[in-house]
């Protein structure tokens, strides 16, 4: 008896040693991303709404019908933190009925597989997937081999793929070269509708933004009936520098003379920011070369320069109407928006850029990559209070206080 409560008295001291022990670390903030993150917030739920225009029913780049996004996130060990976005246009065979679409590259500091032939013809005939720099080479296989293997392509001896790039060096062992062809075709196979992960996911996994962890974000914007009534969507894949602004509040700038350490601008691996622009307004590639220029205004808002080492480039594309391969002399005729209609559409995809790279900072979390760096999630309290500070807070809620 004595001997069973001896062996009672020591376990139950070493629980309150160790419960001791744990108390006395310091609160671990840190995700890895090897445990689901805490759920962050989105820019509206802390009352900013950037702009003027409403968003579409998701605030997505999947509130234009059809439109699919799929994720594949790559975290091995202490350091791979890379990952695979793919936006799909629609769910049938895009090189027999591609899209309309145009690029345009802000800061050509940069590796975007396809672009050339897509500003050349103006149509877009695979998915896009966005990736790391050093994988972009792996991008184009694997579209190319997702391409062959759909039903109706058997004789296709040449394949447009599209692919853009940010360098996630700082957190991921980039020079591993550890995406396969196989991680963009699961991406692929999960693209779906709806709501669509934000953050520290897929092609956001490793990338970093005003200093803060970087990483996907979307939003969407609907025009008066009015005007169209048609919707815009934007997301983007942000890693670049600069001194943060969000509507309009010098958040970058309140930051770091609080103390924080320096968010003026990224290290030099840091730059580079894909924005894809999606809408069901019926343009032409020239228009759509348009709307994908004033995306970059978007980035512009939110503190970006174009710095010389970022490679910045928009994609615009409409799902619309299709360009059928390999059909008759003339092209279907199709009912395009007019250049002087054009205004509402510019302000919808500046705004919606804006939105998308608050989104990516917001709800992204804390990592540790490669050579034990770090990239904090930006603070949204201290963000909040800022935001509040300069009157750019439209519809405080409360869900915000206290979330880090």
């Amino acid at each position: 008896m004595m001997r069973i409560c001896s062996r009672g008295v020591a376990v139950f001291t070493l629980v309150l040693l160790a419960a001791f022990a744990a108390l006395a670390q310091p609160a671990e903030k840190e995700n890895r991303l090897d445990e689901p993150a805490m759920r962050r917030l989105r820019a509206r739920e802390m009352g900013l709404q950037p702009g003027v225009l409403p968003p579409g029913p998701l605030n997505a780049i999947t509130d234009i019908p059809d439109v699919r996004v799929g994720h594949r996130t790559l975290i091995h060990g202490d350091s791979v933190r890379t990952g695979v976005t793919v936006i799909v246009p629609h769910g049938g065979n895009i090189f027999r009925e591609k899209v309309p679409a145009a690029v345009y590259a802000a800061n050509g500091f940069g590796k975007l597989a396809g672009s050339t032939q897509v500003q050349e013809l103006g149509t877009l005939e695979t998915p896009i997937a966005l990736t790391n720099t050093l994988a972009v080479g792996t991008g184009v296989t694997a579209l190319v081999q997702y391409t062959l293997k759909l039903p109706g392509n058997e004789d296709v001896r040449s394949v447009n793929a599209f692919v853009g790039e940010t360098n996630d060096s700082y957190l991921n062992d980039i020079r591993g070269l550890h995406l396969t062809v196989d991680d963009f075709l699961l991406a692929l196979e999960a693209a779906t509708t709806g709501p669509v992960a934000e953050g520290s996911v897929g092609a956001g996994t490793g990338t970093t933004c005003f200093g803060f962890k970087g990483g996907v974000g979307t939003a969407s914007r609907v025009l008066p009936e009015a005007q169209g009534g048609w919707t815009v969507g934007v997301l983007v894949q942000s890693n670049y520098g600069g001194s943060l602004t969000v509507c309009g509040a010098p958040v970058g700038r309140e930051l770091q003379q609080k103390g924080s350490p320096d968010h003026m601008g990224p290290s030099p691996t840091d730059g580079s920011c894909m924005i894809v622009v999606a809408t069901n307004a019926p343009l032409c590639p020239r228009n759509l070369g348009r709307l994908a220029k004033r995306a970059v205004l978007g980035l512009a808002r939110t503190g970006s320069c174009l710095e010389n080492g970022s490679g910045d480039y928009a994609v615009a594309f409409t799902t619309a109407y299709r360009i059928p391969e390999g059909g008759g002399l003339l092209d279907p005729p199709v009912a395009l928006v007019a250049n002087r209609a054009m205004n509402t559409l510019f302000m919808a995809t500046v705004e919606a850029t804006e939105e998308a790279v608050y989104n990516s900072l917001f709800a992204a979390t804390t990592v540790t990559g490669v050579n034990g760096h770090k990239r904090e999630a930006i603070p949204l309290d201290r963000v909040l209070e800022i935001c509040r500070r300069y009157g750019v807070v439209k519809s405080p809620n409360h869900a915000a206080e206290g979330k880090q």
